[in-house]
């Protein structure tokens, strides 16, 4: 009997090799013309935590932070997060 091929790939050794995780607070924002300021007032959030979602610099997403986000924002967690595929990835 042939073995069967397992559907899952391997993690690379790298794990910039799998792709990234982008926020599009910044997109959002300059689309809708919404300042910083007014996000922070209405999501109840400090600047310096949006300031670092809006930049992309974080590690690890915070759920209660994407579900007040969306609901300030009104949009889906879809229209907050983009999943860029390593062979999509700009150096």
């Amino acid at each position: 009997m042939p073995k069967k091929e397992n559907p899952l790939r391997q993690l690379p050794v790298n794990m910039d090799d799998c792709g990234k995780i982008r926020i599009r607070l910044k997109d959002i924002l300059e689309q809708r013309n919404i300042s910083l300021n007014q996000l922070s007032f209405r999501a109840e959030m400090q600047r310096t935590q949006l300031r670092n979602y809006r930049d992309n610099k974080i590690q690890r997403l915070d759920i209660d932070i994407l579900r007040r986000l969306c609901y300030v924002l009104e949009c889906n967690l879809t229209d907050l997060i983009e999943y860029i595929p390593p062979e999509e990835q700009e150096d």
